[in-house]
């Protein structure tokens, strides 16, 4: 069974950053991808961004050149280097992992990430 655990989330204010990280209790070397979604109330959940295993990434539009992923193979590790962070930003931020290309993911169990003033 995989387990993905989030940290790192919290209360900040308007153009600060936060990092998140997601420990799996897998090894991720071989992992297809892994990402990070978020989903604020009322909405719907969405890709934020992801990292293939051959460290390929891609970006929701609103987070592009704010937000980055990287993933240390080492400590079964995804982290998202948040900046510049708005309160657009609000929401429960989840970590994906996604064994092979065509295969269902598992999810951990979200952290929170408030952005006021």
């Amino acid at each position: 069974q995989v387990q993905l655990v989030e940290s790192g989330g919290g209360l900040v204010q308007p153009g600060e950053s936060l990092r998140l990280s997601c420990a799996a209790s897998v090894s991720i070397v071989n992992v297809y991808t892994m990402g990070w979604y978020r989903q604020a109330p009322g909405k719907q959940r969405e890709l934020v961004a992801g990292i293939l295993s051959d460290g390929s990434t891609n970006y929701a539009d609103s987070v592009k050149g704010r937000f980055t992923i990287s993933r240390d193979n080492a400590k079964n590790t995804v982290r998202l280097q948040m900046n510049s962070l708005t309160p657009e930003d609000t929401a429960v931020y989840y970590c994906r992992l996604t064994p092979y290309r065509y295969s269902p993911g598992y999810w951990g169990q979200g952290t929170q990430v408030t952005v006021s003033s």
